[in-house]
This record gives structure tokens, C-alpha cells and sequence, in this order.
């Protein structure tokens, strides 16, 4: 914590008993402590068994959604407050102070997170849920977007909000416990959740699958290479990669998770309906290749109130054209040029 303990028990002392009046702001406590109360009920500084206290609760690859107790975190808040105290008196002078004290602190709490560009939340600090995730994909990609909504934002969950617009609920804290547990606190109760892989770059990647005998394969979703969507074996373009033609992906005999690209190349130029080159006098290139292989940031979606079950798409989608007649224009150009 930013105070050692012996200048915040001086400070809660000074704030509970001065007799001058307000200290700054209109308010009664030093902004010192209301900040240190304020990172107490965002639970900052509490040991994590007290809000997990079995690692049963919270296993491996699992997210556990709660409400925050405000009895609770109003108690927490007392007694931090009451170490400023030593007799009868002063408890019920203290007493007295109190409703105050916790309006203020209520005020001082949702600006504990203050994101850039973004309107400061004021007010009385209403219901106070979260979660908490457990996952490699936390240790993983430690910059995980988080997202919540008070009504889906878009029928196709494609769509992102600034964290002012109406339909967005406000993220009072978003921090990472342990490499692979992160904490989250929202400004009231989401029906959307939006959990998105961060957006920093672009990645490789396939589908993997494994037998009831132990064999794991693997395929990637065809793509139509000159507009960038799925399609299936018929050439009719689909919004989902579980609906396009899996693609077969061949790795080196001996070699797990290493690709043999010659082969997968063979398995990409015989699929149907991508507009890959094909053929031994137009070999697949390796645009083609790097489109059919790429996948962009991942997003989970939890909803409440969702009557059917659904399959969550890429958040990007990619937009270009044929990629070797492209390729193959700018090079004549440039011999052109030349």
C-alpha cells in the first residue's frame, strides 16, 4: 500500500477529529485516505483466500461471476476507520461521521479506474459485480480487452462502443492477481460480456481436434482468398468458420505441432471453391497460404437471456482482394517503372 501504516493511522486520526471543518473539496477526508479506502472497496490489498478461500472454488480454466457484498465492503471500510480510534468517545464521534464518510468514499471509488477519454463517474456507487478468470489465456495474452454491456450492442456481437455510450457499463477495476487469474468490477449488472483477445497483432493458427483413440488432427476454415470470408465446399460464403469447409492441415511425420507446408499447400490448392491458385504451373503463394492460416483476435461472449445457443465468430474480419493477382499487378508496375 502507497501509506505506511503509522502516517495512515495518523491521517485517519486527523480526518476523524479535526474540528476546523472540511479539508479540501467539501469534503471531510483528506484525499489520501479517501483514496486508500476507495482501493479497499475495489478489494485492493485483500488477501486472495479471503475471496477464494478454496482453490476448488476456482479451478483451472474457470470464471466465476458475484456480486460484490456493500455490507461487506462498508465493514472493511469501518475498520480501517477504526484504528484512528482509542476510547468510547471517539467510536461514537466516529459513528457519527460515518454516512458521510461513505458517500464520499462512494464517489472516490468510481474513479479508481479512469481510462483516457473517458467521463469520470459521480454519484453513489450502485450495484458492484464481476469475476474472476482463471485461465492460461490470461498468462497468455495479459492484455485481455474486457467489455460489458447492458444490452447486446449488435445482433452479430461485431460491434464496439466507447466505454461512455449508454449501452456500455463501466469498469471500475480490470487487474491481473497472478500471471493466470484477473479480476474484474463493474458499475452495475452486465447482460453481455465480451472477453477479446488483445489487439496487437495478428497470428497463425488451426482448429485442433482429438479422437476418442488419442489421434488429434487438425484444419482451418476455408476462405474465399479475393473477398477474405468463409465459404463451404459448394463456394456459398458463410459468417461463421464452424459452417466453411474444413481445410485438412498436415504436420511433419515425428514432429509434433511442426507444419509440413508442402502438403498442407496441396490440401489448400484441392479445396474447392477459395479461388487459390491450383495447378503445377501456379503453385499456391505464400499470400495465399498466409490467408487461409491466419486468424485474428478471438472473442468469448457470456449473455444472459439467450433463448438459443450460438457460435461466436472471429472480432476481425479480413477485407482483401486476391491477394497473388494484387501482388502480381504491383510487380508488372514496378518492372514497368524500372
Amino acid at each position: 500500500m502507497a501509506l505506511s501504516q503509522n502516517m495512515t493511522l495518523q491521517l485517519l486520526a486527523d480526518a476523524v477529529f479535526d474540528t476546523t471543518g472540511d479539508t479540501a473539496g467539501g469534503t471531510i477526508t483528506p484525499p489520501e485516505i479517501l483514496t486508500f479506502l476507495a482501493k479497499l472497496r475495489m478489494l485492493e490489498g485483500v488477501p486472495f483466500n479471503n475471496l477464494v478461500p478454496d482453490t476448488e472454488l476456482l479451478p483451472n480454466e474457470s470464471i466465476r461471476f458475484f456480486y460484490l457484498d456493500r455490507a461487506w465492503t462498508d465493514a472493511l471500510v469501518q475498520g480501517a476507520l477504526s484504528v484512528a480510534t482509542t476510547n468510547t468517545i471517539e467510536r461514537g464521534q466516529l459513528e457519527q461521521l460515518y454516512p458521510q464518510i461513505e458517500g464520499e468514499v462512494d464517489d472516490a471509488e468510481r474513479q479508481y479506474r479512469a481510462p483516457g477519454g473517458e467521463p469520470v463517474l459521480r454519484g453513489t456507487a450502485g450495484v458492484v459485480t464481476g469475476f474472476l478468470l482463471r485461465s492460461a489465456a490470461v498468462a497468455g495474452w495479459p492484455g485481455l480487452h474486457v467489455r460489458a454491456y447492458k444490452n447486446e450492442p449488435a445482433p452479430n456481437d461485431a460491434e464496439i462502443v466507447p466505454e461512455s455510450h449508454p449501452s456500455r457499463i463501466k469498469l471500475l477495476r480490470l487487474q491481473r492477481l497472478s500471471p493466470a487469474v484477473l479480476l474484474a468490477l463493474f458499475d452495475g449488472i452486465p447482460k453481455v460480456l465480451h472477453i477479446e483477445e488483445p489487439r496487437q497483432g495478428i497470428q497463425f493458427g488451426v482448429n485442433l481436434k482429438t479422437s476418442a483413440r488419442g489421434r488429434t488432427t487438425a484444419t482451418v476454415p476455408a476462405r474465399n482468398i479475393e473477398t477474405g470470408n468463409y465459404v463451404n465446399a459448394s463456394g456459398v460464403e458463410k459468417d461463421l468458420p464452424t459452417q466453411a469447409q474444413q481445410i485438412p492441415v498436415s504436420f511433419r511425420p515425428g514432429a509434433a505441432g511442426v507444419l509440413d507446408l508442402s502438403n498442407t499447400a496441396r490440401s489448400f490448392a484441392a479445396a474447392t471453391s477459395t479461388n487459390m491458385s491450383a495447378g503445377p504451373n501456379d503453385p499456391v503463394s505464400g499470400a495465399e497460404f498466409a490467408m487461409q492460416m491466419i486468424r485474428f483476435p478471438y472473442r468469448q461472449v457470456f449473455a444472459q437471456n439467450v433463448g438459443t445457443t450460438a457460435t461466436q465468430n472471429d472480432a476481425f474480419k479480413p477485407t482483401l482482394g486476391k491477394v497473388a493477382a494484387r501482388y502480381t499487378a504491383a510487380l508488372k508496375l514496378k518492372i514497368a517503372e524500372d
